[in-house]
């Protein structure tokens, strides 16, 4: 069970190891873009290639699922970010139990967005963890864990990918431990857990009184997507890498004022110091590095990002 590209490093991983995939379950295609052309899950795609079934409830807790997944009767269930919650039948049905790979250390960052918020948060270390679905959020017991360093200048994109990657590996460990029964649950620690909630529109508002480091901090965690973003004027700017520059002197410049456009990028006042933005895409235009950008779109006085 899942549904974008994190997903696929790990069907694929179960599939190149011999375990017989009985069906893979998926969101259904949804429309998209000006022609609101409907358009696969990224996992359906990889499993219709890989000559998989695919099944797409809009809810897998619909009676009409529930038959369907009685009839498959799986050993297993392996879900990887998939958006939706189990219902009890599902989770106590296969023999072997349902496995999840969450993309952080449980108990910490439980929620719908455990990759962004620790670059968010300035962390330095993240990892995967293999879980023992029970009904709680992200709250099952722990089969396996692998830590992983969070770089200085990792995007979420970075992240998502290396994470992706090392969760496939994991999993095959883990599938193979606990049919073996080699690998038993480990309970969580509740009073450790922390949260990664749902990303909204104001999660990526940037407030230039921050100091720089919150700034490119928030920047990183949610570049490429969905993008970390002010308004130059009326419309959205969205900022995808920037880095740090020379402190600001008292009363510089206020914060969201616009320098000089220099080799490590345009100079942006933040509360402490400058930073130097890089990759951009204005409201309306392609994404584009911010020398392009400034080619085409004149800074005049007074111009600040709101």
């Amino acid at each position: 069970m899942g549904t974008p590209e994190f997903a696929i490093p790990s069907l694929k991983a179960l599939v190149d190891n011999g375990h017989n995939i009985v069906g893979v379950v998926t969101p259904p295609d949804k429309p998209k873009g000006r022609g609101r052309k409907y358009i696969a899950p990224p996992v359906k795609t990889c499993a219709l290639e890989l000559g998989i079934p695919v099944y797409q409830p809009a809810r897998v807790r619909s009676e009409n699922f529930l038959n369907i997944f009685r009839q498959i009767s799986p050993n297993m269930v392996v879900l990887v970010a998939f958006g939706q919650i189990l219902p009890k039948e599902i989770i106590d049905a296969p023999k072997f139990g349902c496995l999840n790979v969450h993309p952080s250390l449980l108990p910490m960052y439980r929620g719908a967005a455990p990759i962004n918020w620790p670059i968010i948060n300035g962390d330095r270390k993240t990892g995967v963890t293999i879980m023992l679905m029970d009904e709680g959020v992200d709250s099952g017991d722990i089969l396996l864990q692998e830590e992983a360093d969070i770089d200085i200048d990792s995007t979420f994109d970075d992240l998502h990918e290396k994470l992706s990657s090392m969760g496939a590996r994991l999993l095959i460990r883990t599938v193979n431990g606990v049919m073996s029964g080699t690998i038993a649950g480990i309970p969580q620690g509740d009073s450790l857990a922390s949260f990664a909630p749902r990303l909204t529109r104001e999660t990526g508002h940037i407030n230039w009184d921050n100091e720089a480091e919150t700034i490119i901090n928030l920047i990183r965690g949610l570049s490429s997507h969905p993008g970390a973003y002010s308004f130059l004027g009326d419309k959205k700017l969205k900022i995808f890498y920037a880095v740090p520059g020379k402190e600001c002197s008292s009363g510089e410049k206020a914060p969201g004022t616009p320098g000089r456009l220099m080799e490590a990028g345009l100079q942006v006042a933040a509360r402490d110091k400058h930073i130097y933005i890089k990759d951009v895409q204005l409201e309306g235009k392609k994404r584009m590095f911010i020398e392009d950008f400034l080619r085409g779109y004149r800074l005049l006085p007074g111009d600040t990002l709101e």
